[in-house]
């Protein structure tokens, strides 16, 4: 992904033989939505006149007028590499629009894009490097997806016990085409579990990444025979995968969180921002954590966050610490996991971390030892959301949240999420039927 002009995207088209072009956009949830256009109608596409119907997407859905209009953005092109090599098939990242031609402020990327520019016109600006793992599982004779895995690797394993290296290893390659710095990939604690991480950058060119990788991560993944999942909690026995987020905050070309009479402790800033973000991670969770499934993660024993405590090597702690110093100072957020929508992620955690800059919240419940029950009682200590409808609670009585994401957002997301928990609640699962249907 590059800084291109009307023309260049034009001229690269003709030159790689591109065929198809993907227009994607992503809603309210995060799922990836596209229209294929063919290379004949790309100019259009440029002149933003192609059209989706907004009845069907996720937060645009309700409009009187549901014709909403894609805005291609030029730096997102970028040709699959998975896709033939005659008749190439690229993609462009889009934004939405009304067809008054203002942008549908109820878009994440929308969103994200707002809370970027308040920041920087506050001198800020931020980046962030994400730490994404999903697990690779077999699917059945008819390509459905399973939870079987034959994988007995653990943390840092390497072949012939790791068994997803080599589909690992195309998913790097595919990614380095795509124009990813990938820094490292490796197998994490739980069998079939891995992670690919790739360079910092800022915020917004970073939500647009994770949109690409889990895309590529999928794609690559069927290509081998595997289903790659980005579900926090798919097996119960294991670890979960999350998506923990490190931030660093430069202003003026520094890295604010660097203490400059101190260069190996924090600054204030630092500080700050952590307790802004402790202070609002409950009623940001139903973003950071948005699924059922998110909260059977969120559970002591399997190195997720829990307490609302910030540390340097706590795995029960909400924030941590980093050892890196100097430009690479920077703060980890543990509790997102990769289903959630990474644009609205990174919106709230910026506005929250900057809340606490702004009202100098020092975060005073430091821990680098796991906490009994009765030891978070006696410290005052609080706990993230126990299930969905915890979260959808905490987020519901936030007007913080309402003034960050848009009281229409709000309203919409909220509803959705009722939705999904009640349907939850009506199910019979496997395990009341083994706990009570043989002695009741």
């Amino acid at each position: 992904m590059g800084n291109y002009t009307r023309e260049e995207v034009l001229q690269m088209a003709e030159d790689e033989d591109v065929e198809f072009i993907r227009l994607q956009f992503t809603d309210m949830f995060g799922t990836l939505k596209n229209i294929a256009i063919t290379a004949r109608e790309l100019p259009r596409a440029l002149n933003h006149q192609y059209v989706v119907d907004g009845s069907f997407i996720a937060g645009i859905a309700g409009e009187k007028e549901p014709d909403m209009y894609l805005y291609p953005d030029l730096d997102t092109f970028t040709i699959l590499p998975w896709r033939p090599q005659q008749g190439k098939v690229a993609r462009l990242l889009c934004d939405i629009y009304r067809p008054d031609g203002t942008p549908h402020d109820r878009s994440a990327r929308y969103l994200l894009n707002k809370t970027a520019e308040k920041a920087e016109a506050e001198g800020y600006t931020c980046y962030i490097d994400p730490e994404c793992e999903f697990f690779l599982f077999h699917t059945d004779d008819n390509g459905v997806p399973t939870t079987v895995t034959h994988e007995k690797a653990g943390y840092l394993d390497i072949s012939p016990v790791d068994l997803g290296e080599n589909a690992r290893r195309d998913m790097v390659l595919n990614l380095e085409e795509m124009g990813f710095e990938v820094e490292s990939s490796h197998h994490e604690t739980a069998p079939a579990q891995h992670e690919i991480d790739f360079k910092s950058t800022e915020m917004r060119k970073t939500a647009d990444c994770i949109m690409t990788f889990k895309m590529a991560v999928r794609t690559i993944a069927k290509r081998h025979g595997l289903h790659a999942t980005f579900m926090p909690k798919p097996r119960a026995e294991v670890n979960g995968s999350g998506m923990h987020i490190r931030f660093s905050l430069f202003k003026n070309g520094r890295n604010i969180f660097v203490n400059p009479d101190n260069p190996g402790e924090l600054s204030e800033e630092a500080y700050y921002f952590v307790g802004g973000l402790l202070a609002h991670s409950r009623e940001m969770a139903l973003i950071t954590n948005p699924l059922v499934n998110s909260y059977k993660r969120l559970v002591p024993g399997y190195e997720a966050p829990t307490e609302l405590t910030w540390t340097t090597n706590n795995q029960n702690s909400l924030v941590r610490i980093p050892g890196a110093r100097g430009a690479a100072t920077g703060i980890e957020l543990r509790s997102p996991d990769a289903a959630s929508n990474p644009y609205l992620v990174f919106a709230v955690c910026l506005e929250a971390g900057l809340d606490g800059i702004k009202r100098k919240i020092y975060p005073t419940k430091s821990s680098n030892r796991s906490l009994s029950e009765s030891d978070q009682k006696a410290m005052n200590i609080e706990n993230l959301p126990e299930n969905l409808k915890d979260a959808i609670a905490c987020f519901e009585e936030s007007d913080w949240v309402k003034e960050v994401l848009g009281k229409d957002f709000c309203e919409e997301y909220v509803l959705a999420k009722k939705k999904e928990w009640l349907k939850y609640t009506r199910q019979v699962t496997d395990w009341e039927i083994n706990e009570y249907l043989y002695r009741i």
